[in-house]
């Protein structure tokens, strides 16, 4: 059915283009005669375009009263036709539905990030009954009931867990792309994965009240509070049609010219007037997108001019997502920190979780060296590694592990350590034959262009947030190394939901950044949402009006001064298009222009609108 639709849609566009090629054809012979017909060539425009417009005028003003533009301009077709013009007639309608053209392709197609996300919805779940296990559907799932999670498994339901210890992987709920460390009496959320332990949790939260779920609802409500942008045509076709009606009754009671009231609303139709915004928009759109940018939605650039605060979500977006080690201390006499670091990759080598292979990475982009295999390896889900490497045994984890295995701590490396923990990093804590040997810090890294970023956007008027998932230290470390103005830690998707919610009542327009699936409410909620759509999630690109193609946040100042411009062209293009309209109306008024010359008049100024924001199309601020 979806693809049918899409089908019918594209089928649309292209019939309205093919019909506005015959017309222009169509009226080119009737003005230079090329094509000996029996009638004016112009007919051919007049219904292929015209009726189409008159028919939904009609149809509008019967339904619900509703005068748009298209009100006007059926009067003024009409009143061509009636005084003999077809060519006058023939060129607004062809006008008139090229302008509505190049409006429906600035309108996005249907999003499908709501069926994405149902999809992540884990369909099994395995129950544990006495001695035995029993795979039943999800759904099916009752509060109380024990379950067991594999690793690489989903987590059924919202529970606690019971036994066992892992790490989970708990990116679509807060973005944050390291697994969380889960053990006895630690809560774990539907839709998350079990990286490595197995564990058995008892179901707290099922069906409708799980936090996947609670997810979908919330993407497919967020975008109920986001209006659509009216077209400034339409906004004011009321009054344009009651003064274009009231000039041309008046010029025929005062002169008895009937020529003149139908001159006067063949040059009151508003085409320069529908041609002002969306020329507009599709050539900004142009230009975003040679910078990087696709545009989803066609109103989107109009609301990012008007919004007064960025808010960003840290990891993957001001950060590159992937931790590094940033510092390495040894406090063992006999060992250099690169031979402390090289201990630790080793141990590290085989292991599957993310802060290893970090590690891993981390020791051979600084080094460039092979690193020594370890003759034995396990892993400790939820605690670290264990390996031999060259005789000697190496634990590598948390502190945790260091107290599971009577390995205590200097108050030295505590303190160390304790600096690299406020600035928000992980901690490794290498042993070395029961030894403590130090730590390694772990730290997700800025993108060199955030900095610059954050700086253009508060020079252009607007304020920044940082919403993330992380924890408050972190956040905060993050936040003063790039002068962020306000920060919001540990933020579930709801979180970021209601502080959007609350700051846009407040009457304050966000533009959210994000990349993750835990941003799509937030991305869809937000006046304007704007994903990551080179390592975003498809569900959180689907969610946004606008989509980064290659990752560079560097051009998003661009991208908000452009808005601005755009909206100063589309301004002046207003104000043109009406200034010639009344001038138009004066001359039409006194006699001075007959329904063709005024034809003519406003199609040129549908041809400067169109030359004015064509210039869009390379703009950029020096």
């Amino acid at each position: 059915m979806k693809r049918l639709e899409e089908f019918l849609d594209w089928g649309g566009t292209k019939k309205d283009i093919a019909f506005l090629i015959i017309s222009g054809i169509a009226l080119l012979v009737s003005i230079f005669d090329f094509v000996p017909l029996p009638f004016d060539a112009a007919w051919v425009a007049i219904v292929l375009c015209g009726v189409p417009i008159v028919l939904e005028a009609i149809l509008g003003l019967i339904t619900a009263f509703d005068i748009k533009a298209d009100v006007l301009v059926s009067i003024a077709l009409i009143a061509s036709l009636v005084i003999g013009e077809d060519f006058a007639a023939g060129e607004i309608a062809f006008i008139m539905q090229l302008g509505a053209l190049l409006e429906d392709l600035t309108v996005a197609r249907a999003r499908a990030g709501i069926e994405k996300l149902v999809h992540l919805t884990p369909r099994a779940a395995r129950v544990v009954v006495g001695l035995e296990e029993k795979e039943i559907p999800a759904e099916q799932v009752k509060i109380g009931d024990l379950l067991r999670v594999l690793p690489g498994e989903t987590v059924p339901v919202d529970g606690v867990i019971r036994s066992g210890q892992t790490s989970i992987d708990q990116s679509v709920m807060t973005g944050e792309s390291l697994p969380v460390d889960k053990t006895v009496g630690d809560e774990v959320s539907s839709g998350t994965v079990n990286q490595f332990g197995s564990f058995d949790m008892i179901a707290t939260k099922v069906g409708e009240d799980s936090s996947i779920q609670r997810m979908i609802r919330l993407v497919q409500s967020a975008d109920a509070g986001k209006a659509k942008i009216v077209g400034i045509a339409d906004r004011w076709a009321t009054w344009i049609v009651a003064t274009a009606l009231t000039a041309a009754l008046l010029t025929w009671i005062i002169t008895g010219q009937i020529i003149r009231s139908v001159t006067i609303l063949v040059v009151f139709c508003p085409c320069a007037l529908v041609l002002a915004t969306p020329t507009a928009i599709m050539a900004a759109v142009g230009n975003a997108t040679k910078h990087g940018f696709l545009v989803r939605e066609g109103d989107a650039l109009e609301r990012l001019a008007a919004v007064s605060k960025f808010a960003f979500d840290k990891t993957g977006t001001l950060t590159f997502g992937t931790p590094k080690v940033v510092k390495v201390q040894s406090s063992m006499p006999n060992f250099s920190n690169k031979q402390l670091f090289a201990y630790a990759a080793g141990a590290e080598l085989r292991s599957e979780h993310p802060l290893g292979k970090a590690v891993v990475n981390s020791y051979r982009a600084e080094f460039g060296e092979e690193i020594d295999s370890p003759e034995q390896f396990e892993m400790l889900p939820g605690r670290g590694v264990r390996a031999v490497i060259n005789g000697k045994e190496i634990v590598a984890g948390n502190k945790e592990l260091l107290g599971q295995c009577r390995i205590p701590l200097s108050k030295e490396v505590k303190n160390m350590a304790k600096r690299c923990l406020n600035d928000g990093d992980t901690v490794i804590y290498p042993a070395i034959d029961g030894q403590p040997a130090g730590f390694l810090a772990l730290a997700d890294t800025l993108r060199p262009e955030a900095s610059a970023v954050i700086k253009e956007i508060k020079q252009s008027g607007a304020s920044t947030v940082l919403l993330t998932g992380d924890h408050l230290k972190a956040a905060q470390h993050i936040a003063d190394q790039l002068s962020v103005d306000e920060v919001h830690a540990n933020c579930l998707p709801e979180d970021k939901l209601v502080y959007i919610d609350c700051t846009q009542n407040k009457k304050e327009p966000v533009c959210m950044i994000g990349d993750g699936i835990n941003d799509a409410p937030a991305l869809k909620k937000a006046y304007v949402g704007l994903a990551m759509g080179g390592i975003g999630s498809d569900i959180a690109v689907g969610a946004a009006d606008i989509a980064l193609v290659h990752d560079d946040i560097k051009e998003i100042p661009h991208l908000f001064r452009l808005s601005k411009r755009m909206m100063l062209t589309i301004k002046c293009n207003l104000a043109f298009s009406m200034a010639l309209n009344f001038v138009a109306i004066i001359l039409a008024m006194t006699g001075i222009l007959n329904p063709v010359v005024g034809a003519l008049v406003h199609n040129a100024g549908s041809i400067f609108v169109i030359i004015h924001s064509a210039l869009l199309l390379k703009w950029r601020k020096k």
